[in-house]
């Protein structure tokens, strides 16, 4: 397959989802699955209620009243004979119908004298049936859903103990850079590492994990070096700088070296020009610019569809929204813009520069602006920010 070169941002993002597959699959406690995506379809090994229980507290009777009370049903210990008619036990909430109820009467109507009990009661009444929620073998979590406590609660009620989820991407970040420096007030020159400490939230908040983080000078034997190193271990390896043809932008060359492919090389899209894709064996290489606000956009734009098809995921739609401001982009370019949605409108957020983030650290996405012109009322795409 040829490289898209200078391509479109929706064909890149259509080659980054279409190039990976599916991970394999583990085994995991369901009390540790949420946020994990399910393998399978995930089929209830019970029926739900297991048993006819009480949806309240009160009395189970048999029979027509009045009716004698001969003792009390707790949850968990169900009753081992059957009820004749004419009598009745009291019954907590939960707690299994004892054999031959004809329903149940709520504690705060019944009407008790000694052992002796009255009140209406329909049949039924206030019986949860077995099976009324799913019976054995329904699907009740569909293959490819990140699992959040609900569901993984529900899981826990239809029997299961462990469940197969994807296995998560394993991330090796390689952070290319004479300039960077990583702690304390910039100097001489230097610039603080803004993409070591905030890459690691954003790949898990994709689903992804981190395995290690590397930082490389600008030597060319430094960079192949590192780039065959993470591919051995790593499903992803992410770069920072180097994505452009400067004269110390080395991560062409040094794909080459290793014999990756290039899928994409630079997309028509402001911040994040530069932006590269390539694949090594299956392991994914994402060069993201190094400039902190288009390493973002890039990471969104690429990372997120390799991430999504490496867990198994369907791409998501783009929710369409108006927007508040005029938005502007270059001719033939696709511009992510960063901002807010407020009562379901975009609005523009302020820093707007490549190299900035303080504008991007208050926004909860990109406006997805496609025509040079997009006038205040018009409809464009939204792509939220993982969180």
């Amino acid at each position: 397959m040829s490289a898209l070169i200078e391509g479109i941002w929706d064909d890149a993002r259509a080659i980054a989802s279409a190039s990976f597959s599916s991970l394999g699959k583990e085994k995991v406690s369901v009390a540790q699955c949420v946020g994990r995506v399910l393998f399978n379809d995930a089929r209830a090994l019970v029926d739900l209620p297991t048993y006819a229980t009480s949806a309240m507290d009160g009395y189970a009777v048999a029979g027509t009243g009045p009716w004698q009370i001969i003792g009390e049903v707790k949850a968990g210990l169900p009753m081992k004979t059957a009820l004749l008619s004419g009598q009745a036990v009291g019954i907590a909430t939960g707690a299994v119908i004892p054999e031959n109820t004809f329903g149940v009467i709520r504690w705060e109507i019944a009407q008790v004298s000694g052992k002796e009990l009255t009140g209406s009661v329909l049949k039924n009444q206030e019986i949860r049936p077995p099976a009324h929620e799913c019976t054995a073998g329904d699907v009740i979590i569909d293959a490819g859903t990140v699992l959040n406590p609900a569901m993984v609660g529900l899981l826990a009620a239809a029997g299961f103990d462990e469940i197969d989820v994807v296995q998560k991407p394993r991330v090796a970040l390689v952070l290319l850079g004479d300039e960077i420096q990583l702690s304390g007030i910039p100097r001489d020159g230097l610039v603080r590492d803004a993409l070591g400490p905030q890459l690691p939230g954003w790949l898990v908040a994709m689903g992804a994990q981190i395995i290690s983080t590397q930082y490389i000078s600008d030597e060319f034997e430094l960079v192949v070096s590192a780039l065959k190193q993470a591919c051995v271990t790593a499903d992803i390896v992410i770069t920072t700088g180097g994505t452009a043809q400067g004269p110390r932008d080395y991560l062409h060359g040094a794909l080459n070296a290793i014999g990756a492919e290039i899928l994409i090389d630079t997309v028509k899209v402001r911040p994040g020009h530069p932006m590269l894709l390539a694949k090594n064996g299956t392991t994914a290489i994402l060069g993201l610019p190094g400039n902190p606000q288009s390493a973002i956009v890039a990471l969104v734009s690429l990372g997120q569809p390799v991430i999504a098809s490496l867990l198994g995921q369907e791409q998501k739609k783009l929710a369409v929204v108006t927007t508040a401001s005029e938005l502007t982009a270059p001719e033939d370019f696709t511009r992510l813009i960063i901002g807010n949605l407020i009562n379901g409108q975009f609005h523009v957020a302020p820093y707007l520069g490549s190299a900035m983030l303080r504008g991007l650290a208050h926004s909860q996405g990109f406006a997805i602006v496609t025509k040079p012109l997009t006038d205040v009322g018009e409809p464009v795409r939204w792509l939220d920010l993982p969180a």
